[in-house]
């Protein structure tokens, strides 16, 4: 290898770690990392503004596990960053976010775009640095990947002046890789486990995101169904067990009670596996700590007041499970109450499968979806009052194939999600599933994915408003306020940027639609008007509910 500069360094360093993509903007400040990556194996994805690549490289870290890369100059391009930046630190996605900068000679004074980058992303990521040596470039790019994939994830920085991009670094190369080693948890911490669960009369699992991250999904379920222990799981926990299991209970993290919440008011021990306390604050479902806890995870449990675990079950989460069920005498034992709560759940969740309403109710919306959609097809949730019906109605039978937006809550995620997903799954069906308020966000990458090849369907439920802020005012002051706008036409805007655009005019409309959609070689906008009324009945729903005495929880 002949002598490089610091740029074309660090894209060696990036090949060296295997990275596919790298979704980003040019600028002025990056110009000699651009120059770099024209030789490169790696396909540079340019698009139309840095919060889509940062939300591409996002989802693509959640759905392989490896770093997301995404670029950005300096000043703005690097605050445009830092929302995606942020999610994927929140969510436990591991990216690299590099920005440019001005040249080391120009930090001292007041300088145009000039920003202390290293201090702005400090507070959003796991670790962030500055390249001011060249030859310290190796150490630092193989350091950003080995933190930002370490249990667990999230996203680091790396911002490198420009002036020290286009110095040479002499002989240094890319540093070898190494493997992160299995943990296994101890006898004692496992034996404790093991003995909670025998004893527990009413036990319960709550899978978190970390199942997922873990691959543990085939643990989790060989685990609850040798136990009979049913099974909840967070917004990002969706298919940590196939939702078609008798033992589970879907998906609870709702910021309103929900049927689900009966079997967590009866729980006399709840199992937490590979659970975030971000994904669901456990002062929702423990809010007086006085359920037991047991903590399965690859990390120690946080502390929190609401979650103090009998036993820390920390290792690798599959052998932990299936130590644990070696363990664990359960015979005999079984929740009577189980069969009739998810008889209910189901029925609630049926119950609009038939309706003819329109505009839609979201539930007939999602009920539809699911019927078109495969078991290993992939859905990306957007922000709003869509966000709240997919995760209690959207069910999961593999993980991965439902992502939520959950620990920041980002509106805009879904349309560069779907771009990465598809590039990750080319051969999979994706939807992006998105309201009118956080489409016109990010609607601008549908250019990008017509441009790179990644066709989807972007489904949008179409209020002419902000949905779930009017339901939060509501029930709060009793009127909305703010919250209206209006909309463009969808399908136009689709044709104009040479897509299918299609809108929906009848409940019986939605399902050949969306066949019709998913079928086409561009990607697709569906515009689907929805009725939100149903918001506000189901908050009158979780005010009065009770758990049923026929479910033998009292």
């Amino acid at each position: 290898m002949g002598e490089l500069n610091t740029a074309e360094l660090l894209v060696k360093c990036l090949e060296n770690e295997g990275v596919e993509y790298l979704f980003g903007l040019p600028g002025e400040e990056n110009l000699h990392i651009l120059e770099a990556l024209r030789d490169s194996s790696i396909k540079f994805i340019t698009t139309r503004h840095e919060q889509g690549a940062a939300f591409m490289a996002d989802v693509y870290g959640r759905l392989t596990g490896k770093a997301g890369i995404c670029l950005s100059t300096l000043g703005p391009g690097a605050t445009n960053l830092m929302t995606g930046v942020a999610d994927a630190n929140l969510d436990g996605a591991p990216l690299v976010a590099i920005t440019g900068q001005v040249g080391t000679d120009r930090m001292h004074i007041e300088s145009h775009q000039y920003l202390d980058l290293v201090a702005m992303f400090a507070p959003v990521t796991k670790w962030n640095t500055q390249i001011v040596r060249p030859d310290n470039t190796a150490e630092i790019i193989r350091k950003a990947f080995k933190v930002a994939q370490a249990e667990k994830p999230g996203a680091v920085h790396i911002d490198i002046p420009e002036n020290i991009a286009a110095m040479d670094v002499g002989k240094s190369k890319p540093l070898q890789k190494d493997e992160r080693e299995k943990t296994y948890a101890s006898y004692r911490s496992i034996n404790a486990a093991a003995a909670a669960i025998a004893k527990a009369k009413k036990p319960l699992v709550l899978a978190g995101n970390g199942t997922i991250r873990a691959n543990a999904s085939e643990a989790l379920t060989e685990f609850a169904t040798q136990l009979n222990i049913p099974v909840a799981n967070t917004f990002m926990g969706k298919g940590a067990i196939p939702y078609t299991h008798p033992l589970a209970l879907w998906t609870v993290g709702l910021q309103q009670r929900d049927l689900i919440s009966c079997a967590f008011d009866e729980a006399d021990l709840v199992i937490a596996v590979g659970y975030d306390l971000i994904e669901y604050s456990p002062k929702k479902w423990n809010p007086e700590g006085s359920t037991s806890v047991i903590h399965i995870g690859t990390n120690p449990a946080e502390i929190d007041s609401s979650y103090i675990p009998l036993a820390e079950v920390v290792g690798d989460i599959s052998d932990s499970l299936m130590d644990i069920a070696k363990r664990c005498d359960r015979q005999g034992k079984t929740n009577s109450s189980i069969p009739e709560l998810r008889r209910k759940i189901r029925e609630n969740y049926e119950h609009y499968a038939n309706d003819e309403g329109f505009p839609i109710k979201p539930q007939k919306i999602i009920y539809d979806l699911r019927q078109v959609m495969k078991p290993e097809d992939i859905v990306i949730s957007d922000v709003g009052a869509h966000k709240m019906w997919m995760a209690r109605h959207y069910h999961s039978d593999c993980p991965n194939t439902c992502l939520i937006s959950n620990g920041f809550a980002a509106m805009g995620i879904a349309i560069p999600g779907a771009i990465a997903a598809k590039l990750v799954h080319p051969d999979r069906n994706i939807v992006a599933v998105t309201g009118d308020g956080g489409f016109m966000m990010n609607c601008q990458e549908l250019e990008t994915a017509l441009r790179v090849g990644t066709p989807f369907v972007t489904l949008i439920f179409n209020d002419n408003g902000y949905g779930l802020i009017e339901w939060k005012q509501i029930n709060q002051f009793g009127h909305p306020s703010f919250v209206d706008f209006s909309n463009p036409d969808f399908v136009k805007f689709a044709e104009s940027m040479g897509l299918k655009g299609y809108r929906v005019k009848s409940a019986a409309d939605l399902i050949p639609t969306l066949k019709e959609a998913l079928a086409q070689n561009v990607p697709t906008v569906i515009d689907c008007p929805v009725d939100y009324k149903e918001n506000l009945r189901f908050s009158q729903e979780s005010g009065d509910l009770s758990c049923d005495v026929n479910f033998e929880l009292k």
